[in-house]
């Protein structure tokens, strides 16, 4: 039973990070889009890519324990995302507008 229990906690914590991560993949190309420093913007393009190794190597996972990645939301990354998204939309600009992004991711 304690098996079970354990199992079920790390199925539910993969959940939490597939969502977060697929959050992500959403969120950095906006991100990357409002970045005015170009070395800035590559920084978020590379995160991107990263994040995208992420989610397959998840789906991987749910696969091979004959799992549904879906059926969670992370609260947390969705927090960050609003913050980030609230930042692209503000009047700042320029490198204050970067330095607010590089805050918020």
């Amino acid at each position: 039973m304690q098996q079970q229990a354990l199992r079920d906690l790390y199925i539910d914590e993969l959940r939490d990070i597939y969502n977060a991560e697929t959050q992500l993949v959403k969120a950095l190309p906006k991100m990357a889009k409002a970045a005015t420093s170009d070395e800035l913007r590559s920084g978020f393009e590379e995160h991107l890519e990263q994040t995208r190794g992420h989610v397959s190597r998840l789906e991987q996972i749910f696969e091979d324990l004959d799992e549904k990645p879906s059926g969670k939301k992370c609260a947390g990354m969705e927090g960050l995302v609003k913050e980030g998204g609230e930042l692209i939309k503000s009047e700042f600009e320029g490198e204050v507008k970067d330095a607010g992004l590089i805050g918020a991711a």
